[in-house]
């Protein structure tokens, strides 16, 4: 078996021309409950609809039944594993993170929390994170449903010796859902638990502080709080760690895949869960993430904002895939399924993300099979056009600042959306930057939207970036805290830029301040105006389009930039630009016309005119979303290849051949 495995897992490598890029990148998924006689369906099914990675849902250490004697689940397992690569296919198996359930706990004498108090995570009051039927639409009545933390060194340890046994049984990837401090339940929100006795223990060493006595829950003013935020992410990315380092003992090919919730916006800070940390620890990271909801329910604006969080992922994850576990429908009685999965995967694709649409709010089946079909069938086609790597050609930097996000969530998500909103509206090529890829960024521009949190390691590598004759936009509070959250005595990055009067506007021959953030000024307005305004395609004197205009002309304008390539198409297309195989490409995604719960079909896009940078005369190639590739032929004029592309109904991308 070894033998064969090997065999395919060249074979795969060679058919993707991408000997970087394992099965992992290519996924079309669809999710299934796994039993010991049901493998071959499973397997045959997948092979049918199209589907390229298989998840199974049999977990282990999630079942407390389970979790004391995995021996029959685990055959299970092996034999899916056996009959996904028998079939060329990859199969992955969902576990438990934090959470343990027993069924039919009443009548039970062993339960986790009968057998385990200690173990649970608790309230700053003491309440245990114990819950019943109906809390969760996942909690059968009469079950018993526990969170564990991740310090009870017990517990702890049998789970990893149950992740080695997954790891053992052959399958490619062991699929870590939701591995959380529990504040998401009703009643648990603001708790920023646990308070266990093991973690507050593991708090003290670590910190030397009393996190039952020495914390203003909630209050991000209070360094000791802060400590706690951190400490809690730190947790959360240390279990994920430490799960993917046993999983590689046993079994180096197989995969460890983390399903989070929460995305770039305060939730991880709750939750614990950091998808910027968490990248770092795993092979991939499915988001179980929308910001409005299913995709039927979707209005323009929430899906501008789903596309920051997209590309936000694949800026995090640098050369590794990021997998949305996503849900098109949900009873919107108004809106076709059909019409709503096909958006939300052309707006998967055109980010670079791999799909994941399941049936209304569960993890297996689909709202319409036949679609799935279609969509993973055109996918497979087209793989490579979607999902080798994106390389920069001539980008508008926006930097993340992580910090800032943890300790002033809500402020920099407006302005980093806003920042982000103003340029993809404007088709300006952009750059998501970090602060780990901050020393590497080439671009001419880089902005900073009200980064209030600056380390003295991102003060040195904007130094050298700005002395390099690059061009540097600051807004809004940047650098007046430092990466604890403390404030600073003076502002590094006024002392870096010779900027004296915060209150005021100012610009020098490298950078342009503005103590007003104009991305927050713009999305504040885009809540306005934007979703009317799209509904009937109409912008030209929206409040929202003069500030738009603007921002671009200023940034070209102080920057110098020339863009590399130049869209022409209205606000309601978002476009992402990227160099892809060597080719400059455009990604395009429409959302003009679109109403949430009412209207899934979009108002064509017409007119968009697309210019590349070409040394001679040369040929276009035009992909719809869902269609077959078309050749344009552009005006060539002094060294600039330009065509008028055909009518965009959901999304396209083109590239110059």
């Amino acid at each position: 078996m070894l033998r064969t495995l090997a065999i395919f897992l060249c074979s795969t490598s060679l058919l993707h021309g991408q000997t970087s890029q394992d099965w992992t990148h290519y996924v079309r998924i669809a999710g299934h409950g796994l039993s010991l006689e049901n493998a071959d369906q499973i397997v045959q099914s997948a092979t049918d609809t199209n589907v390229f990675g298989i998840e199974v849902d049999n977990d282990v250490p999630g079942r407390y039944e389970s979790f004391v004697d995995p021996t029959a689940k685990l055959k299970a397992i092996h034999a899916v594993a056996e009959k996904a690569h028998a079939a060329g296919n990859y199969a992955f198996v969902y576990i438990a993170g934090t959470e343990c359930i027993t069924a039919h706990a009443a009548s039970t004498p062993n339960t986790m929390a009968k057998d385990h108090p200690g173990w649970l995570q608790r309230k700053i009051t003491g309440e245990p994170a114990i819950f019943g039927g109906g809390t969760a639409f996942w909690i059968a009545p009469g079950d018993e449903d526990v969170w564990i933390t991740p310090f009870a060194a017990d517990w702890r340890k049998i789970y990893m010796e149950r992740v080695r046994q997954i790891a053992g049984t052959g399958i490619d990837g062991i699929y870590v859902d939701i591995p959380y401090w529990m504040t998401h339940f009703k009643g648990w929100g603001d708790s920023w638990s646990s308070f266990d006795d093991y973690t507050v223990a593991a708090f003290k060493t670590k910190t030397g502080l009393n996190a039952r006595t020495d914390l203003k829950l909630g209050d991000f003013r209070d360094a000791n709080f802060r400590k706690w935020v951190d400490f809690r992410i730190e947790t959360i990315t240390d279990f994920m760690r430490e799960i993917n380092t046993n999983v590689k003992a046993v079994n180096p090919q197989c995969k460890t895949i983390a399903e989070i919730y929460p995305g770039i916006e305060e939730n991880a800070l709750r939750f614990g869960s950091d998808v910027y940390e968490l990248y770092r620890v795993v092979d991939t990271i499915a988001h179980e993430y929308a910001t409005g909801g299913p995709a039927a329910a979707r209005t323009p604006l929430v899906w501008f904002q789903d596309m920051i969080g997209m590309y936000s992922f694949r800026a995090f994850a640098g050369s590794q895939p990021s997998w949305m576990l996503s849900y098109s429908w949900e009873k919107e009685q108004q809106v076709p399924p059909s019409e709503a999965m096909k958006n939300l995967a052309m707006a998967q694709l055109m980010a670079g993300t791999n799909t994941w649409d399941a049936r209304q709010h569960v993890m297996s089946g689909s709202n319409d099979i036949q679609t799935r079909k279609l969509i993973f069938g055109w996918m497979k086609e087209h793989e490579k056009t979607f999902f080798l790597p994106r390389q920069p050609i001539r980008p508008i930097g926006v930097y993340f600042s992580e910090k800032t996000r943890n300790y002033f969530a809500n402020d920099f998500i407006d302005s980093y959306r806003g920042i982000l909103m103003l340029l993809m509206q404007s088709h300006l090529e952009f750059q998501i930057v970090t602060p780990r890829t901050l020393a590497d960024f080439h671009g001419d521009m880089l902005i900073l939207p009200d980064a209030r949190c600056i380390s003295h390691e991102e003060v040195n590598s904007l130094e050298s970036y700005v002395r390099s004759g690059k061009f540097l936009m600051v807004t809004g509070e940047t650098g007046n805290y430092d990466s604890t959250g403390a404030q600073q005595s003076s502002n590094p990055i006024h002392h870096l830029l010779g900027i004296t009067n915060p209150a005021e506007k100012s610009a020098g021959r490298n950078f342009l301040y503005l103590p007003d953030c104009p991305g927050k000024s713009y999305y504040h307005q885009l809540r306005k105006e934007f979703d009317r305004d799209a509904a009937a395609g109409t912008f030209e004197s929206a409040e929202f389009n003069q500030l738009r205009k603007a921002f671009a002309a200023e940034v070209l304008r102080v920057s110098g930039l020339k863009p590399a390539v130049e869209v022409a198409a209205s606000p309601f297309v978002s476009a992402q630009i990227a160099k892809v195989d060597g080719k400059p490409s455009v990604f395009l995604a429409n959302f003009k016309g679109l109403k949430a719960g009412e209207v899934a079909q979009q108002t064509p896009e017409q007119n968009v005119r697309v210019t590349f940078p070409a040394s001679g005369p040369g040929k276009v190639v035009f992909l719809p979303f869902l269609g077959q590739p078309q050749t344009l032929h552009g005006e060539f004029d002094h060294g600039r290849l330009s065509c008028e592309l055909p009518a965009i109904e959901r999304g396209a991308v083109v590239w110059l051949e």
